[in-house]
């Protein structure tokens, strides 16, 4: 990738926060990137310059590289967008909920567990009522956790609490009955055989 040093000056990033409604993050950095060039620390500013060909891109990578590095991925990679490359999760295990036809989406709800290279885990959570629901897929943004067991108690409550809440919902078709109740019930059979593993 082509860097710009020249993308990182006090004008430049003067200019974007006057003029663009900049997230918490995106602040953040820019004011460490300011403060890299009120002091003229050209390493610095040639470190975040590594990160893209345009200041969105710079802002976007930089982030991600350091969401990244709190599950122990340290590779600055870039794919043919010149954007960070998405990192390799380990140990992928995806855990579906709902009706037996697993092979019909909107049928079955998934959980999918995973850890960086210093074993800190994730989870990503696909949530299908019948024809509603979201999904978000397992990435270096999402909560970590110490190990499996903790990621997968967090993302097991949090699918039934989603589930729970539309219990009886008027609306059959976005949220169909049977696929929650299959949905609660596959939870309770592992939430049960969780704790008699523990036991043991």
């Amino acid at each position: 990738m082509e860097t710009n040093v020249s993308l990182l000056t006090k004008k430049t990033l003067t200019y974007h926060v006057e003029n663009y409604n900049l997230i918490g993050y995106e602040r953040l950095l820019i004011e460490e990137i300011l403060s890299a060039v009120e002091n003229e620390n050209d390493t610095l500013i040639s470190w975040f310059a590594q990160f893209g060909n345009t200041f969105r891109k710079i802002l976007f990578n930089v982030h991600a590289y350091r969401m990244g590095l709190r599950l122990g991925f340290e590779n600055i990679e870039f794919d043919e967008y010149d954007w960070l490359r998405r990192p390799p999760f380990q140990d992928i295990e995806e855990l579906r909920f709902g009706l037996p036809d697993k092979s019909r989406y909107g049928n079955y709800s998934t959980i999918t567990l995973g850890h960086g290279p210093n074993q800190i885990w994730t989870y990503g959570l696909s949530c299908a009522y019948g024809t509603a629901g979201s999904s978000s897929g397992i990435c270096v943004y999402d909560q970590t956790f110490a190990n499996r067991e903790e990621a997968l108690k967090d993302a097991r409550a949090k699918l039934k609490k989603m589930m729970l809440a539309k219990v009886g919902d008027k609306d059959a078709t976005n949220y169909n009955q049977k696929v929650i109740a299959a949905t609660l019930r596959d939870i309770d059979k592992l939430e049960i055989s969780s704790v008699q593993l523990t036991l043991f």
